[in-house]
This record gives structure tokens, C-alpha cells and sequence, in this order.
């Protein structure tokens, strides 16, 4: 039984998400500070913050809507990590990287929303 939602794989592995992206924007040019590597900031802390807050409503159908929320900012992030490759911030093999930690994160937030459907059908 999870305890916090620090004991959710899908908070851990959009943790980990998040933090690869606190590491590769420290070499993004310094005219994106307040443009791209804010926005990438923000839409990356937007996922496990969302997936936290959830979790914290204790109703289902509201856990269920912050995950998608947190779902739409993985997707942004996603998006803005291929606006850095289109600028040439990062390399080829960065962005399949990246691509493939935010399918493995999308993959296990849709089976937690899939997870809080049934409970809420079972409650």
C-alpha cells in the first residue's frame, strides 16, 4: 500500500523525468533562460506536481483529472525538448532519450488513470 504519493512509480519515474531535464537545460544558451529553459522548468515540474496533487484529493475523479493534466505536461515537455533539438541545443541520440522516457512515463500515468477508473467504478 502506498503511503505518500512519493511511493507512486509513476511520480518516481516522472521524477526521474524532470530531473534529466533540470540536467541537460544547464547547457542550453543563456538567452533561453527566461524562454525555453523556463518553460521546460515549468511544464516538467507541472507533471509530478499534478500527479502529487491528485493524489492528495482523496476522490477518484478528481485524482483521475490532475493525471491528465499531469499527462498534458509531459506532453509539452516532450514538445519543448524537440524545440530545443530543432535549435540545436541537443543531439539526435538526446532527444530518442528523451522520447523514450516520456513514453515510459506515459505508458505507466495511463495505467495509473487506467488503475483509478476501476477504483472509482469498484467504489
Amino acid at each position: 500500500m502506498v503511503k505518500t504519493f512519493e511511493g507512486l512509480e509513476v511520480w518516481q519515474r516522472c521524477r526521474a523525468f524532470r530531473k534529466n531535464i533540470s540536467n541537460i537545460i544547464c547547457a542550453f544558451p543563456v538567452e533561453e533562460k527566461y524562454k525555453l529553459v523556463d518553460q521546460l522548468k515549468r511544464a516538467s515540474r507541472s507533471i509530478t506536481a499534478n500527479i502529487a496533487e491528485g493524489y492528495g484529493r482523496y476522490h477518484h475523479q478528481e485524482n483521475i483529472q490532475f493525471c491528465r493534466m499531469a499527462r498534458g505536461s509531459l506532453n509539452e515537455t516532450l514538445d519543448h525538448i524537440i524545440c530545443a533539438f530543432d535549435c540545436g541545443y541537443i543531439k539526435d541520440d538526446q532527444l530518442n532519450a528523451f522520447r523514450d522516457m516520456h513514453n515510459n512515463c506515459l505508458k505507466v500515468l495511463n495505467g495509473y488513470i487506467a488503475y483509478l477508473k476501476r477504483a472509482k467504478q469498484e467504489a
